[in-house]
């Protein structure tokens, strides 16, 4: 129903896990000292893990939402499908370049190091960039109003609130290092003349 496009979703919805797999693997050995906003940090996670994998995998399997989807020419999907290439390559580079320092909670771990080499030498958050690129594909992939925009609002809903605790937790564990960092790097996009 929601033609080549939902299959390349398909992949990436399965690279996703597969890309982050050898990190989560490495880091499940760190020293975690302080935990921040768990509460709070598992139900974000929960309802972005619901709203851009859960409901359009069961749309996708099922056509629940079918009252809902659109018909778009091949080149939107073609659009779509440059920029999950680029999302999930933008992905992988962000673990690659946090190394020991990655985690999927906020949370400080023993011997916690600034990244600010690589990807993140521009842009202070990287990750969230490359799951904005790909979630904003999505429409393009999955022509449903409600299953492929699901992941763009709870994305954004999840960025909105997390951000400043980590922002704050980098500033607490940093201090003016962060800060000059911050004075130099863009939040999602690399900063103008920067």
């Amino acid at each position: 129903v929601n033609g080549w496009g939902s299959l390349v979703w398909l992949a990436a919805a399965f690279a996703v896990p597969i890309i982050r797999a050898p990190f989560a693997r490495e880091n499940a050995t760190n020293t975690i000292v302080q935990r921040r906003t768990e509460g709070q940090e598992r139900i974000l996670l929960a309802i972005v893990g619901i709203g851009a994998g859960v409901i359009p995998l069961v749309h996708l399997a099922t056509g629940l939402f079918g009252v809902a989807d659109y018909d778009l020419p091949d080149w939107a999907t073609a659009i779509g499908v440059v920029m999950m290439i680029v999302g999930l390559w933008m992905f992988r580079r962000t673990h690659v370049d946090l190394g020991r320092n990655w985690s999927v909670t906020l949370e400080e771990r023993d011997e916690h190091t600034l990244t600010t080499t690589g990807i993140y030498s521009k842009i202070r958050h990287p990750m969230y960039t490359s799951l904005f690129v790909t979630y904003l594909a999505t429409p393009l992939l999955v022509h449903n109003w409600i299953a492929g925009f699901v992941g763009v609002v709870s994305f954004t809903v999840m960025y909105v609130l997390r951000v400043p605790h980590e922002e704050r937790m980098m500033d607490e564990l940093f201090g003016e290092q962060y800060d000059t960092y911050r004075r130099r790097t863009g939040r999602l996009l690399p900063r103008l003349g920067g």
